[in-house]
């Protein structure tokens, strides 16, 4: 670089750093038109991003409502929290039946034509569950009007599948949508909740329900309406069933060991937090579970990392199993301050394990089949977190309340062990090794 000159002179907004003998110009411009906007801008500036993106989010959040909604709402109007876990239990375990079969419509017939009569069926099963609800029906009515919900379609697994479609073979920009994706499920998993409780104690038990039931509906037509970013439809494979695919049952199993730390740590918190006289805080400790998930997903999407998504896949499950250790540490300590800040930190490893263990679901995917792969992962998810509430809830039953939290950090080891075999995949001849793409 030249020395500046009176013919020549520095620019104003070029400072320089001097080291020992080095003259380096460092840029201190405010971030303009003639430097390249971050990754997200980048995402949601290609045609259509924006439009599925909202639609997306808007038929997203209700997932993160339902739940407590239901549980509210049962227990206000029959005075039994048993009967209100064992409906949305109930829920939960058709919804991993019937979502995959779902998706597989969705891959085969396109997202519009399946996405719209599913959420539109699901909302009516809701609609069903608040006049049941509001009737005083026989409990078994409960649970068939909850087991139609299930039918709820996939939506975040849709926008992966046009992001897939949108970028290409960039993986960089495909990393960053994965992290924008994650990173609207953890803001569903905030606000959700939260959005939930104020309706259904604020107004009355059932606004919380009806509430989803609109945000649902509206999201899915707005996403469906985009038609320009939708994959085409194969409505004929020879692909193999995505269990079959190399490498896809250690995945799956994965996602079942992740949503065992999620379920269990919910349902052992709540359990805390009431121990310590303070169970309306334990939303604000797992929305800073939530919060550090998000923060932590944005700043990885934005990173360019080095080495292959598989061979990053057991240092972010290494980093998981770590950082669960902390929230029982805290526990000891009967404090749940320390915990709420120990849970902040353990949720910055969630995301990133999550957006790797994706992007490693959508390589292995048989062609023509994306969204039933990624519906697996999201019911892989959802028998964990049944299974981990499960566990949680006995445990918190039967133990001292800080004991609880040593699920979450089993449950995240046993991802750990799940991590390797993961990240790998056989060659044609037989031999195992590394996803290098």
């Amino acid at each position: 670089m030249p020395r500046p000159t009176p013919e020549h002179p520095r620019p104003p907004h070029v400072l320089p750093a001097v080291t020992a003998d080095t003259l380096v110009l460092a840029d201190f411009r405010p971030r303009g038109r003639d430097r390249p906007p971050g990754p997200y801008r980048r995402l949601l500036a290609l045609p259509g991003a924006r439009a599925f993106t909202a639609g997306s989010l808007l038929a997203r959040l209700p997932m993160g409502m339902f739940g407590v909604s239901a549980v509210l709402m049962i227990a206000a109007r029959y005075g039994s929290y048993a009967l209100a876990g064992a409906v949305t239990a109930t829920g939960l375990a058709v919804t991993a039946l019937v979502a995959p079969w779902v998706a597989r419509l969705v891959d085969r017939h396109g997202q519009a034509r399946v996405a719209v009569p599913a959420a539109l069926l699901a909302a009516l099963g809701s609609l069903a569950l608040v006049l049941c609800v509001r009737a005083g029906a026989p409990a078994w009515t409960l649970f068939a009007a909850h087991a139609a919900t299930a039918t709820a379609p996939n939506t975040g697994g849709m926008a992966r599948a046009r992001w897939s479609r949108l970028v290409g073979r960039d993986a960089a920009a495909l990393h960053s949508a994965h992290a924008l994706e994650q990173a609207a499920d953890e803001l569903c998993f905030m606000l959700g909740p939260v959005l939930a409780a104020f309706l259904c104690t604020a107004w009355f038990p059932e606004a919380g329900t009806a509430a989803g039931v609109v945000l649902l509906v509206t999201g899915t037509l707005l996403f469906a309406a985009q038609r320009a970013t939708e994959p085409p439809p194969v409505r004929h494979t020879s692909a193999r069933a995505p269990l079959r695919s190399p490498g896809m049952p250690a995945l799956l199993a994965l996602c079942v060991a992740m949503g065992a730390v999620f379920g269990a740590t919910e349902v052992v918190t709540v359990a805390f937090a009431d121990a310590q006289g303070h169970r309306a805080a334990a939303g604000v400790a797992l929305g800073l579970q939530a919060a550090g998930s998000c923060a932590a997903g944005l700043a990885y999407g934005a990173l360019r990392l080095p080495g292959s998504a598989a061979l990053r896949l057991p240092w972010c499950v290494a980093a998981m199993a770590v950082l669960m250790t902390l929230p029982f540490l805290a526990a000891t300590s009967g404090s749940l301050l320390l915990v709420s800040a120990a849970l902040f930190l353990a949720g910055t490893a969630t995301a990133p394990t999550m957006v790797t263990t994706m992007t490693l679901v959508q390589r292995r995917a048989p062609e023509g089949r994306l969204n039933e792969s990624m519906t697996l992962a999201v019911t892989g998810l959802l028998t964990g977190i049944a299974l981990g509430s499960a566990a949680g809830g006995w445990t918190a039953d039967h133990t001292p309340p800080a004991t609880g939290y040593a699920l979450p950090a089993t449950a995240a080891a046993l991802a750990l062990l799940a991590a390797p075999a993961g990240a790998r995949r056989r060659k044609p001849d037989g031999q195992v090794s590394a996803i290098t793409r």
